[in-house]
């Protein structure tokens, strides 16, 4: 009986180690959208102000959670790092409890864009956990550490260096895996697009002598002479497919006029320029984001930006950064998701996504036209 035990604790050591380990590491991938999802939680519990430092606690998490998986997994710090685990966990059920009891976060975020957990789901997946954590500690005399003390230290400082190098290295770039809709590779206009579902309608009609209301799965032969019609309710007989991109819509500046279908189905080469708020909005390489819409504009690439920002944002924008280029308007969140820098550079051809920079990375015109315009199977 003793044996199952222990094998049970090193089971769920592996299991709540690799696991934390996963999460972090998902979410160090893209802590930019991490962050966002902090803000979600900031305004569920009206405290707005905390989103003034949402990335650095959205890393600081995600360093945490890597760490502590990788600590238990070596048997280093032991009490210390039940104990933190113990705490994340409790922490992370009661927001994933809130969220899916009172409705106000649809996704909770727990492993990015990855996987999609409903409140609900991770609300279990955190009870699981609280279950196997609270195992650990009962039999943590059955946990010992891998490494000596001189070993465990060299390797703990090393795993901090890369768990913090790691996000570093996203946020100032874009992430290593994109697993968002609007990925490399991915055709907007395709993702836009959902089926419906299939459905079959019961009709409640009235019988004209008797008065007795009945539902049919159809309508009766000549009901119109024996029945008064009541109302109908539809069944779902085949759930359909939703279109994983719901929002996006391409707006001129200042008449509002629906450029959507324009900007995403252009057969040739575009580039859009998102930035979801002009305030907040980079201008480090602007200069260089200007010489590459001037050699655009000049050889009818189209250049344009997206922004969630009034016109008036807009045109103090364009006055400060001589920028020659067309604004567009679009949805704030719509633009988030679409690229993990403000702002970011987007390279479309036919409405598929060909390519994307962080501001940190922008290109030349003259690389883009050696490799995309250029090439045999460019345009």
């Amino acid at each position: 009986m003793a044996n199952i035990f222990q094998r049970i604790i090193q089971v769920s050591r592996i299991l709540v180690g690799l696991l934390f380990i996963l999460s972090g590491l998902i979410k160090a991938n893209d802590t930019l959208g991490f962050s966002y999802k902090l803000d979600e939680y900031f305004g569920v519990f009206n405290i707005p102000w905390m989103s003034a430092i949402s990335w650095p606690l959205a890393t600081l998490m995600c360093v945490l959670e890597m760490l502590l998986g990788f600590m238990l997994l070596m048997g280093a710090r032991l009490k210390f790092t039940l104990r933190m685990l113990l705490a994340l966990c409790i922490f992370f059920g009661f927001l994933t409890w809130y969220s899916a009891y009172f409705e106000v976060v649809k996704e909770c975020g727990c492993f990015g864009d990855a996987i999609k957990l409903s409140p609900w789901q991770s609300f279990y997946k955190d009870m699981i956990l609280l279950v196997l954590i609270l195992l650990l500690l009962i039999g943590k005399k059955h946990i010992l550490p891998i490494f000596g003390e001189a070993a465990e230290k060299i390797i703990l400082l090393l795993v901090v260096v890369a768990c913090l190098a790691f996000p570093l290295y996203t946020y100032n770039y874009l992430p290593v895996v994109d697993f968002r809709d609007y990925a490399i590779g991915k055709n907007i206009p395709e993702q836009m697009k959902g089926v419906p579902d299939q459905l079959k309608f019961m009709y409640v009609l009235k019988d004209k002598k008797t008065g007795e209301q009945k539902e049919y799965d159809g309508w009766p032969v000549d009901w119109d002479k024996k029945y008064d019609y009541i109302t109908n309710r539809p069944i779902v007989i085949k759930k359909g497919i939703e279109a994983k991109i719901k929002d996006l819509s391409v707006s001129r500046v200042p008449d509002g006029a629906d450029y959507t279908e324009e900007i995403l189905k252009y057969s040739g080469y575009n580039f859009i320029l998102v930035a979801y708020d002009l305030d907040r909005s980079s201008d480090k390489n602007m200069g260089r984001i200007n010489d590459l819409a001037a050699l655009c504009i000049k050889d009818s690439i189209p250049f344009i930006c997206l922004t969630a920002s009034p016109a008036e944002n807009i045109d103090a924008f364009k006055k400060k950064n001589n920028n020659i280029f067309d604004f567009y308007n679009s949805d704030g969140t719509v633009l988030k998701t679409m690229i993990r820098s403000n702002p970011g550079l987007i390279l479309l051809k036919g409405g598929t996504v060909i390519n994307q920079w962080h501001y940190n990375t922008i290109p030349s015109y003259n690389d883009v036209k050696v490799k995309y315009f250029n090439s045999k199977t460019g345009a």
